[in-house]
Parts: C-alpha cells; structure tokens; sequence
C-alpha cells in the first residue's frame, strides 16, 4: 500500500516561509486586528481568506492568458494579432475556505486552456482531499455535505461528493492487483462484521484483511476481501489472485477457523500449514465459561497450549475434561476438540516461532482502529464501497502516523510520543530469530530466498 513517506525533519515548506515573510513585513497587522474586533471573517462567504484566494487565482488566471496570446494586456504589440482578450466568464469554486467567486479570462479565438483552474473544474483540489480524508476517518456523505456548509459554507451534493470518494477506486484497483513477493513465510487472515445493502435487504457479510510477513519480517496489507458468497469457492478465488499477483509458496497461514478456507490454501499451496489463531481458540472456548470462573477456566487451558509437545498438550486436554471444570463446561472441550487438527501444528514450532503465530494481533490492531471509523455508517451500498472505505482508513492511519513522526524528527528517543506504524510497513518483533527457526523447518522452501 502506497502511504505518504516520511518528511525530512528540516524540510523547507515554501508557504510557511511565504506567510512568515509576509507577518515579518506587517502586511497581515491589519487583518489581524479587524479579524480580532469581529469586523471581518476569514472564512466563508465575504471573508478574507476566499477574496485572498479570488484575487491570487485571478493574477495567476490572467498571467496565463498573457502567456498563451503573447503580449501584456493594453500591450501595442498585440495590435493586428489573429487572438485577443475578450472578457471573462463568471466561475464559483468551492474550496477549503469556502465559495470563491472568479472572473475567468476568455480569448476571442477560443483556445485558451488555462491550467490554474481548468476548464470544467469547480472544486480545488485541496478541497477533494478534505472531503476524501472526512470520508476515511468514517464521515458518512450525509455527514460531510453538513460539516462543509456548517464550517466554510461550500454547498456540495450527495452525488458529488459520492463521486469524489469514489476518484480513488482505480487507484484501489490497482493496488488490489499490484504484484507480490514470490514467498511470505507467513500470512495473517481477519475479518471484519459490516452491513451491506443486497437488493432492498442489509445483509452482514464479512471484510477479510490479510496482512502478509516478507523475508525481512515487514508487513504488508496484501489485500481486502468481501464474502459475499459460499464459503469454499470464495476462499479458492482470494487464493487463486494471491497466486496470480506472484506468491508461489506461504509457510503458514494464521487465521480463525474459516469454513473452506483450509482446503483452498492446501490446493493452492499444497504445502501450506494452516494455522487456528490460539487466542482466537481460547476466546472461543472462554464464550460458555461464567465469569465467576473465567480465571480459573484460563489457568486450566494454560498448559494445553504451552505444552511442549502434541502428546503432551493431548494429556493436559484430557486432564482438564476429567476435572470438576471440565465436567461444568463441556461445549468448552468441545471447541478444544474441534479444532484440534487445526491447533497442534502450532506445537511442531519453538518458542521463537510461537510468540509469532500464536495470535492474529497484528491485524486485530487495525481491525480495532477500522471498527471505530465504520461503526457509526449504518450500512454500504455495495462490497466495493467497503473496500473502498477500508482501504482508505488504513492509508489514512499511517499517514497520520507518519506525519506525527515527522513533526518529532530530530528529537531525541525519551521526547519522542508519536505512534509508529500500525502495520503497513511495520516490522515483526522477534523476527530474526523466527527468521531462523523457519529456516531450520523449511530449510528447502525457503533456503533458495535466503541467498
């Protein structure tokens, strides 16, 4: 996924120094004062920042026009040329600060294209980006249609602003299909519950995030998936692009137990040890047991999944279905059961390599983040409008992240409180040693991509 990189601590920002020079020089003393006494606004209709727009458009409108014919306007050179001005047309164009009225030149020939503001263009461009970052932090339309007119006064249609957010879904097409690493020595699956609109019915379906782990222990955001069908054929279409975008082999795939799912990546991958989430498992095995005995349920299960081998953690399972426990809750050992299969390849790996695969958190931090900014949409129109949305909040995450950092380069470590990467970009802790202890189990899988 494509974030904003991270800036240069001592980078120089061009319109910062422009507004220094011109508080340094005195030419905003005044605005200051009558913004101060409440005689003039900055924003919104007649305010000071929208005329300082029209006025600065225009100049640079009128310099355009100047270049295209040649000569200065009132210029005798110009006398006898083929084109000449003649007149303007009148343009409002919704920005950040609100509605700005303009006045654009026009040539008699009629080819004049100016570039500032083109032809047909009725927004800024940095207005676009507010709208479509209002819509990544969970902004419904509805929502941000109100919030422009309520804050700078911009009237935008639904459709409008529809059609804004949805500029960006070639840009997620492409990235959806972009190519990968030939091998991830791990892949993490998670789903997400959201609400879509199918015929005049809202139905949940599940957004699955797969984050993938390179050689170098880096997560990557491989792709989004809507479930909106039967279980196996979607599972062996998500396998059969993985495979199409480059991945030709996946050491383990760690994920809850998903219907179908297996049986896709073994076709796929026929090598491929799928993995149950342990945390996953022992939530679900925790949903039957009363609160009052949920610590000592814990402390039970324990020894199950720390054991050191498979006949090992066979007899702690069998020890806590004898106990008085065991006997108190049996849908608990019948969620050890049924996914037994699924949970001892976790026992085959060393310690190094456990702490790794032993829960799915590394998407489940992104999945908290992405639950808080779509728990207030109702519903979507469509699956795309999903992929849409979450694809967006992810890159609109680390972005933020990425700039808090920013803010604080050249600090030093003990001052410094900005997050770090969610997960895009992020690198797994402990990898070197996992790093080795895969190299030591698939030694002819993975050997050829270590040289």
């Amino acid at each position: 996924m494509t974030m904003v990189g991270e800036r240069d601590g001592d980078e120089v920002d061009p319109a910062r120094v422009a507004v220094n020079d011109m508080l340094e020089a005195g030419l905003l003393d005044s605005v200051m004062e009558q913004a101060a006494a409440g005689e003039l606004t900055l924003t919104g209709e007649g305010g000071f920042l929208p005329e300082l727009v029209r006025s600065v458009l225009e100049r640079g409108l009128a310099t355009e026009l100047t270049e295209h014919l040649g000569y200065e306007k009132g210029d005798p050179a110009g006398r006898g040329s083929p084109n000449s001005r003649n007149g303007t047309t009148p343009k409002t164009l919704a920005t950040e600060v609100g509605p700005v009225g303009l006045a654009v030149p026009r040539d008699r020939g009629g080819s004049f294209e100016p570039r500032l503001v083109a032809k047909g263009q009725r927004r800024a461009g940095g207005l676009d980006d507010m709208i479509i970052s209002l819509y990544a932090g969970g902004m419904t339309v509805r929502d941000i249609s109100a919030h422009l007119e309520r804050t700078i006064g911009t009237e935008l249609s639904h459709d409008t602003i529809s059609k804004i957010t949805d500029s960006v879904l070639e840009e997620v097409k492409a990235w959806q299909a972009r190519p990968l690493e030939e091998i991830y020595p791990i892949i993490y699956l998670d789903a997400l519950v959201v609400k879509v609109r199918d015929g005049h019915q809202v139905r949940n379906r599940s957004a699955y995030i797969a984050v993938g782990v390179d050689l170098d222990g880096v997560k990557h955001v491989l792709g989004i998936w809507v479930q909106a069908g039967e279980g196996a054929k979607f599972w062996a279409g998500v396998c059969a692009e993985l495979r199409n975008r480059g991945v030709r082999d996946v050491l383990i795939v760690c994920c809850d137990g998903l219907r179908g799912f297996p049986e896709a990546v073994e076709a796929t991958w026929p090598q491929t040890t799928v993995q149950t989430c342990t945390v996953h498992l022992i939530r679900a095995a925790m949903r039957f047991v009363s609160y009052t005995d949920r610590k000592r349920v814990a402390a039970a299960l324990r020894p199950i999944y720390t054991a050191p081998t498979v006949e090992a953690a066979e007899t702690e399972l069998a020890a806590f279905a004898d106990s008085d426990l065991g006997r108190r809750y049996p849908a608990t050992i019948a969620t050890w059961q049924a996914a037994w299969e699924r949970f001892i390849p976790f026992l085959e790996f060393p310690p190094e390599l456990r702490r790794i695969i032993y829960t799915t958190n590394a998407i489940e931090s992104l999945n908290f983040q992405l639950r808080k900014i779509i728990k207030n949409r109702g519903h979507f129109p469509t699956d795309d409008a999903v992929i849409k949305l979450l694809w967006l909040a992810i890159r609109d995450i680390e972005d933020k992240r990425a700039r808090a950092r920013a803010k604080e380069a050249g600090l030093p470590a003990d001052q410094r409180r900005a997050p770090g990467k969610l997960v895009e970009g992020s690198t797994v802790l402990g990898w070197k040693q996992a790093l080795g202890a895969l190299a030591l189990a698939y030694p002819d899988r993975i050997g050829p991509y270590l040289n």
